[in-house]
């Protein structure tokens, strides 16, 4: 309950919050309510009450409270406190916004995008301004396409990932759907805008194609919402990351900014291939964490429907198996990698679970550091 404490004639009308200054009558005397375990030194709500007849009026402001003497008085904020409170605010909207945009799948694109652009340099001399700027080209636009896809699934999945991910600022309840929706409609038409600018029709099909499967991906509508049965849901995933990345940035860089004729070359098609294989793992692997929520909301992923150590296993030999017939120097390295780090993993523990799958997007990374070798 608010006690009330007498506060002597108050001068400081000219204190604003929101723009808004204290009545002016408030020069006479006046009654601060304030709440009795308030801290000293920190911003309390307090109402203001006339005594002047005639002139009644009771309104709430929000201003910082000091207490001296067993009075209340308004204490004005100060530059450095109001400078590192804004800091602190920005600092946390931040790390949400880079929480929604579930960065390991922006650095995938990232990293995708400019391995395949490397695969049709033929010397040292391609490596022009012309190229960069091409690269850019692709590079922003797929980024915002990718935050599309993955916000608009989180604005579909919000009580499942209050199950499955409740750390995502949706689910925590840090951003509203409002917030949400803003987001992901403004990431949606820069995209598109940037694409049609840039007039580089595989550059623009690549997003078409995204935003198309990744609306189909999660939206509930009737014949959609493609992440409920599993094998469409693998399908999306593997259409983008193993077949569109390659051939639509490849074409890309190569008509378009380079300037030269298609050719199908023996690095394009060894990077297909293998994008096919870890695509569809990380397609598969990536349900065996959340086999509770999925369970729950009726998602048939394949780790619901087969059971979680079944798909585990079928996603670790079909990595080694791809590693075993590349036969590139360094393969044999992170295939040791995987089996030592898959052996390790505890399939019963759902943190254990996700520290291996961030260890497979790891692994996908590095293939892509490898592929502009294969010549």
């Amino acid at each position: 309950m608010p006690v009330q404490v007498a506060v002597l004639k108050l001068t400081q009308c000219n204190l604003t919050k929101n723009k808004k200054s204290f009545p002016r009558c408030c020069s006479g005397s006046t009654i601060l309510s304030v709440p009795t375990n308030a801290n000293p030194n920190c911003d309390q709500k307090i109402t203001v009450a006339s005594r002047n007849r005639g002139k009644r009026f009771k309104k709430w402001y929000c201003l910082p409270i000091s207490f001296q003497h067993g009075y209340a008085s308004a204490k004005p904020e100060s530059g450095d406190e109001f400078l590192t409170r804004f800091q602190a605010g920005l600092c946390k909207q931040w790390d949400a916004f880079r929480r929604f945009s579930r960065p390991h799948t922006v650095i995938g694109t990232v990293i995708g995008i400019s391995s395949v652009s490397l695969l049709p340099l033929e010397n040292v001399t391609d490596l022009s301004t012309a190229f960069f700027v091409g690269l850019l080209k692709a590079l922003v636009p797929s980024i915002l396409m990718n935050i599309y896809v993955v916000g608009l699934n989180q604005l579909y999945d919000v009580e499942i990932d209050k199950v499955n991910k409740p750390e995502l600022p949706l689910a925590s309840g840090e951003f509203s759907m409002g917030t949400g929706i803003t987001i992901v409609s403004t990431v949606l038409l820069m995209s598109f805008a940037m694409g049609f600018m840039f007039k580089s029709p595989p550059l623009f099909s690549a997003l078409v194609i995204s935003f198309l499967l990744g609306t189909a991906y999660s939206v509930e509508l009737p014949l959609l919402r493609w992440k409920r049965h599993a094998f469409l849901a693998a399908t999306c995933i593997l259409i983008v990351r193993a077949i569109v990345v390659q051939l639509a940035f490849y074409v890309h860089i190569q008509k378009f900014v380079l300037g030269r004729p298609v050719m199908l070359t023996r690095s394009l098609a060894f990077a297909v291939f293998f994008m096919c294989i870890f695509s569809s793992v990380i397609a598969l692997f990536k349900d065996i964490p959340d086999v509770d929520g999925d369970r729950d909301f009726g998602i048939q992923s394949f780790s619901v429907s087969l059971g979680q150590e079944k798909v585990y296993w079928v996603c670790v030999n079909m990595l080694l198996m791809a590693y075993g017939a590349a036969l590139i120097i360094g393969h044999g390295a992170l295939a040791s990698l995987l089996w030592i780090r898959a052996r390790s993993v505890d399939i019963a523990n759902k943190a254990s679970l996700t520290s291996f799958y961030m260890f497979i997007w790891k692994l996908f990374y590095a293939e892509y550091f490898l592929i502009p070798f294969v010549r």
